[in-house]
């Protein structure tokens, strides 16, 4: 230790100087140098991930209140975000996290200042519910895991931090009640968070593939999730919660075929209430999953299993149609799926319009034409509507895939293929497991509906 000049600076300290080369000397890395007579310091950090009235306010302006370096030194240790110091590459890492660096004589200290722009909670889009919560995550983790534990607030519920090995570097948080988790699913996705050697990981959505210990899996084994309200129901039930940072998804594991039938609104309506909209989500995937393939079965192979006036009715509606009525179903289903596209993609301000006049349009066209029977029309737009009874997105697309699979064994083998397919898709479901959980395990139970029965 030396003491200064009254005009001599304080050289920037070594360790700085190599930090600034090894990321480049990037133009948004400031080096500033803090004096105050015989009183020095230095703070390095990426001027475009600090936050600068936090850096003002809790590191710059206390320097120059302060008598000297010694209680600077004792203020910047008792800061709460003050970080435990880091060496080569982590402290790059940290660097470009948002933490400063700061140079107090020969001592150095990492204090977390980082810039969070999308704080804020954002309204229920995919999920959204009548009740209850209307507010989902957000894309910082910190907001997420405060929203969690004001909703949970168990003694036993842990997190554990984990940091990615990909270029992103960011955030893991396992979240999980120590009390009730399962001891051999946590094991599990600790271990294949560890594994992880994917070069870049970008969101939960593209974590939760990676997780998945079967590639090309149709059906998912997570379930991605926005609301608060059920991650604490799932925590309260045993499972883990994955989170990362910069995602407003969370991930729940293990899950089972249930979990992605049930909306969180199940929880605020009455017993019998929750009963028949559950009933009329199954109904919609059956109705989703067999119908058109049914219709093809039906037309080309056996109608006689239908009243001859129903018969009649079919037959005549197909009069003047050119193709097989598997090349009509196949058209038809493909015109919808462009049309569902077309919605998600479109601007909000036209998507509605602009697919409702393209479906009306084009499917009053398409019948007068005789390109397809008017009794397609009517299927069609049953099966487009019960697409969407399914709570989670991801088992939606899942089904949408399992009616094409089942209009390819109908077309092939008719009703014999269309029963063998189906009982195929159960028995595929049977011997599907998430985590050691069997998929089509009844959880039919909530931890509130566990007391009242």
């Amino acid at each position: 230790m030396y003491t200064l000049c009254a005009n001599e600076k304080p050289s920037t300290p070594k360790l700085m100087k190599e930090v600034v080369e090894k990321m480049n000397n990037s133009e948004d890395i400031l080096t500033i140098p803090l004096q105050l007579g015989d009183n020095y310091a230095f703070v390095l950090y990426i001027k475009t991930v600090v936050d600068g009235l936090k850096l003002q306010n809790i590191i710059i302006k206390p320097f120059f209140e302060l008598k000297s370096t010694e209680f600077f030194s004792s203020y910047i240790q008792s800061l709460p975000d003050i970080a435990k110091m880091k060496t080569g590459d982590e402290l790059l890492i940290q660097l470009t996290k948002g933490h400063v660096l700061i140079a107090i004589q020969e001592q150095f200290f990492l204090v977390d200042i980082k810039m969070i722009t999308a704080s804020t909670p954002q309204p229920a889009l995919m999920e959204p519910t009548i009740y209850g919560p209307q507010l989902a995550l957000s894309e910082a983790i910190e907001t997420n895991l405060n929203m969690i534990r004001h909703r949970y607030l168990e003694p036993s519920l842990t997190i554990e931090t984990v940091q990615l090995k990909d270029k992103s570097h960011q955030s893991i948080a396992l979240i999980y009640d120590k009390k009730i988790v399962k001891q051999s699913v946590l094991d599990e996705i600790q271990k294949k968070i560890k594994e992880l050697d994917n070069p870049l990981i970008e969101s939960s959505g593209d974590l939760q593939l990676f997780l998945n210990s079967t590639k090309f899996s149709l059906f998912p084994v997570l379930l991605l999730t926005e609301r608060p309200d059920r991650i604490t129901y799932n925590l309260a039930n045993g499972k883990v919660v994955i989170m990362m940072d910069g995602s407003p998804q969370a991930i729940v594991a293990p899950v089972v075929f249930y979990d992605f039938m049930v909306s969180m609104e199940d929880n605020y309506h009455s017993f019998w209430i929750s009963i028949f909209t559950l009933i009329l989500r199954y109904v919609g995937i059956l109705t989703c999953i067999l119908l058109p393939a049914m219709y093809v079965a039906v037309t080309s192979y056996t109608p006689d299993i239908f009243r001859v006036e129903l018969a009649l009715s079919v037959a005549g509606s197909r009069l003047g149609v050119p193709y097989p009525s598997f090349i009509e179903v196949l058209f038809m289903l493909l015109f919808m799926e462009f049309l569902i596209e077309a919605s998600i993609r479109l601007p909000k301000a036209i998507s509605a319009t602009a697919t409702t006049v393209g479906g009306l349009i084009l499917g009053t066209a398409a019948t007068e034409a005789a390109l397809t029977s008017n009794i397609m029309i009517i299927i069609v737009s049953a099966v487009a509507i019960t697409s969407f009874v399914i709570p989670i997105s991801e088992m939606s697309f899942a089904i949408r895939i399992c009616r094409y699979l089942l209009l390819a064994f109908t077309t092939l083998f008719g009703t014999v293929g269309l029963m063998l397919g189906f009982l195929g898709i159960i028995m595929f479901l049977t011997n599907k497991e998430s985590f050691g959980e069997p998929f089509l395990k009844i959880n039919w139970k909530s931890t509130k509906r566990e007391k009242e029965v």
